[in-house]
């Protein structure tokens, strides 16, 4: 009589079907469309908070796995939000007329940016030809004639001076070609040639000669002091082209004065706009220089570009807070950027080449970003934290950071940050930044951790009756019927790997409508009915199962060995899941061991040959430990073992299938035979307990059609977890074949009940003396197991007596 018999799965165990009597409607137009996501109030509530809450560091994490609406829920919540906050202020950069290098920003209330940018621009053409018209003017003329006719008749006075004294001392002042010469004159005024000067006396001579020092002397002085004349005649002609250009000017800018007398940061720039168009009045004089250039190098040589506005962010058409998403959060995509002109063979930059970034346009607001996105940007991450610790903005190019140049650039004036950052990502993100970068947790206090599954309950049946109705409204799809709708859940469950479950994957479950709508539409239906969605899920199976399809034909044809019938010892058929891109299936796999005489060790192939993950290799240690537990209780474990996935040419992970791992050798050890018509998939711990594994359903459906290839017999099965039961979904030909007798599904808690129905023998339970039942698999393995101890306990005393025998000698 075979002991604890694993039980045998009734078809109503094997898929928990959708009670269409909960649905009180014939199709979905019936139904009232409601908010997405669904089942996500936890997240929701958390983006609500974080979105609303104030203080530094409240920044936003929405974490779960891809297609279940993060995004838009998100976006959705965040755009209710807004619409209850003011619109932020402008921002522009202008010239710092002291410091070029370090353009100022200036903020204006939204709208008034463009306006003043605008206003700048008419300013600037007003005064292009205001200031040269008043320089142009009769009265300026004549004055500046004043100034030079004063000039010329100083420097003319100062020469009839010197000559008079000359002519008073003999000597005459002359012209020259090189310049003023004297040279002595006779009693009529006439100069004397040299041979003529060397023929008078010594002494008049000397007297001569000494005045013709002298007087060069004198014009050595009134020479010096010419460049002091000229320079203030220029002062006074710059004094006067400053009252003459303070008197043009004055009025254009008293009245951006008065427009702009509430902004007092507007008021100092006007300030200094006005004394540096008068202290630069020569900058709106016609040059030849340019003419006939056109084009963007025409507005490069402009010298009055220093006067214009560089408006980087315009909220005048705002109604609301701004709402960015970064689509490319790269560094410079965030903080903005500095642009160059080349011009003759050089980059050119100035302050109207200062570019926003997503924090520039979002500040006031909300900016969303992709963390995988914004982590394979360089520096990105790092440039965002700065900003957000700095609470500012500050525009700083990756070059200069990183000092690969030293070159003169821009250093924009910081701009004061205040924003709600929201990172939309998988979860794996959110823990391996809170692990590595112990800033992340300061910066960002709220994570929002969106569920990918909730309770299958009459509720929520109804719930995603309305999603349905949801998702036809807004993608425009037809509507379904109840039928239509109740397979839809039983998708979601499927979906979710488990029967008690439905998954929230938007994604998912938008991509199986929009398919279902295809297909109704192919046959001319105007409501989707079960058959569409059966159809759409066949389809989605088919178009991925090229590579599952290859894997039975090469067990079908015997390239990969798999039995489905018939008795073994040591070999098993485990189950493994195979995730190909979106195709997922199951795939039975050969199992074998073999045991020898050793030291205690289980050698795990796959290991070895490092073809096996760190979770595989637990599961071999894990069932050593049972090995050790359980029969090395009157001696110590003295065999060797090695344990193998035949045909196995990958990486082998997880232990879901260190149950089929044991009962293989188990057999081996125990001598009997394993009925191949099954196939064995769970964990097992230290106790022997068999626990929960995934993928249940694609496992048991791959198993299933490597007999149905080979023909069903009503022998053959698959063992799973009795943990699992709750998970199972199976498709409807597997169903029916348990319905039909002709495959079966059993769920088993221990291994003793696995090896009971794999062996088709006892396993075996210890009575009051400790002792296994006699021929049970249990005893025939601690049978086998003191054999071995025995064996290895004779080596050691021959080994010890023939040390002895060595240590003593010949006799």
């Amino acid at each position: 009589m075979l002991e604890k018999l694993p039980k045998r799965l009734k078809p109503s165990e094997l898929y928990t079907g959708c009670d269409l009597a909960e649905f009180k409607f014939e199709t979905t137009d019936e139904l009232n469309t409601i908010e997405l996501p669904v089942g996500q109030d936890r997240a929701l509530g958390a983006v609500r908070f974080g979105i609303r809450i104030g203080g530094g560091g409240y920044n936003l994490f929405a974490m779960g796995p891809p297609g279940l609406g993060k995004r838009a829920a998100v976006r959705e919540l965040v755009t209710k939000e807004a619409s209850d906050r003011p619109v932020p202020a402008d921002w522009c950069y202008v010239n710092d007329f002291s410091q070029p290098q370090r353009p100022r920003a200036i903020s204006l209330p939204p709208g008034r940016g463009a306006e003043f940018s605008r206003d700048m621009d008419q300013l600037v053409e007003d005064l292009r030809s205001a200031v040269p018209a008043s320089f142009e003017s009769e009265d300026y003329r004549n004055r500046v004639e004043e100034m030079d006719a004063e000039l010329k008749e100083r420097q003319s006075d100062a020469f009839r001076a010197l000559q008079k004294d000359a002519n008073d001392q003999g000597v005459a002042l002359l012209h020259t070609p090189a310049g003023f010469a004297f040279a002595p004159v006779d009693e009529n005024g006439e100069t004397i040639a040299a041979e003529e000067f060397n023929k008078l006396d010594a002494t008049h001579r000397q007297r001569v000669k000494e005045a013709i020092e002298r007087l060069q002397e004198r014009m050595q002085s009134v020479m010096r002091e010419f460049p002091i004349w000229a320079k203030e005649t220029r002062e006074k002609i710059k004094q006067l082209n400053r009252e003459i250009a303070s008197f043009a000017v004055g009025h254009l800018i008293d009245a951006l004065r008065g427009k702009y007398s509430a902004l007092e940061e507007v008021l100092e720039y006007l300030e200094q706009v006005e004394m540096d168009v008068i202290d630069n009045v020569g900058l709106f004089s016609p040059s030849e220089e340019g003419e006939g250039v056109q084009g963007p190098l025409q507005a490069l040589n402009d010298p009055l570009r220093r006067y214009r506005v560089n408006l980087v962010v315009d909220n005048g058409a705002q109604q609301t807070a701004p709402i960015i998403f970064e689509e490319l959060p790269s560094l410079l995509n965030l903080i903005g950027r500095i642009e160059h002109e080349a011009h003759m063979g050089t980059l050119f930059t100035d302050f109207t080449l200062i570019r926003p970034g997503a924090l520039h346009r979002a500040n006031g607001g909300f900016l969303l970003l992709d963390a995988q996105d914004l982590l394979m940007q360089p520096f990105a991450w790092d440039g965002l934290k700065r900003a957000l610790k700095a609470q500012e903005i500050r525009i700083e190019s990756p070059d200069r950071m990183l000092s690969l140049i030293s070159t003169v650039s821009l250093e924009p004036e910081s701009i004061p940050l205040d924003l709600k950052v929201v990172l939309v990502g998988e979860r794996v993100l959110y823990y391996l930044l809170q692990r590595l970068d112990p800033e992340f947790m300061e910066l960002f206090k709220v994570v929002a951790d969106f569920d990918d599954a909730v309770d299958r309950t009459p509720d929520n049946h109804r719930l995603h009756a309305s999603l349905c109705a949801t998702i036809a409204h807004r993608h425009r799809l037809k509507p379904l019927d109840k039928r239509a709708v109740g397979r839809f859940v039983e998708r979601a469950a499927r979906l979710a790997d488990d029967g008690e479950k439905l998954t929230t994957h938007l994604g998912d479950l938008v991509e199986l409508l929009r398919e279902a709508d295809h297909w109704a539409a192919e046959q001319g239906r105007k409501v989707v009915d079960v058959a569409d969605l059966e159809r759409a899920i066949e389809q989605q199976t088919y178009r991925v199962s090229r590579v599952r399809e290859r894997i039975q034909e090469s067990m079908r044809r015997g390239i990969l060995l798999i039995d489905t019938s018939g008795e073994r010892v040591g070999q098993i058929n485990g189950l493994s899941v195979m995730e190909l891109g979106r195709a997922r299936f199951g795939q039975p796999v050969r199992i074998t061991a073999t045991t020898r005489l050793g030291d205690g060790k289980v050698i795990d192939i796959q290991r070895e040959t490092d073809l096996g993950g760190a979770i595989h290799s637990k599961g071999v240690m894990i069932l050593a430990g049972y090995l050790n537990a359980r029969y090395a209780v009157e001696a110590p474990l003295s065999m060797a073992a090695s344990l193998v996935f035949e045909q196995s040419y990958g990486m082998v992970e997880g232990d879901s299938a260190s149950v089929a791992e044991l009962c293989a050798l188990l057999s081996a050890l125990s001598a009997v035979s394993i009925r191949q018509s099954l196939a064995v998939t769970g964990s097992v711990n230290q106790h022997g307990d068999v626990q929960a594994i995934g993928g249940v359903n694609e496992k048991i459906e791959g198993f299933f059609d490597v007999c149905q290839e080979s023909g069903l017999c009503g022998d053959q099965g698959v063992v799973v977890p009795a943990s699992n039961v709750k998970h199972l979904m199976l498709r409807r030909d597997v169903i029916d074949a348990v319905e039909a007798e002709q495959f079966n599904v059993f769920a088993v808690e221990t291994v003793d009940q696995a090896i009971s129905l794999l062996m088709d023998t006892d396993a075996g339970e210890r009575d009051a003396q400790g002792r296994f039942p006699s021929g049970s698999v249990n005893a025939r393995v601690e049978a086998q197991l003191m054999s071995y101890a025995a064996a290895r306990r004779n080596f050691a005393s021959r080994d010890h007596q023939s040390g002895q025998d060595e240590a003593h000698g010949p006799r």
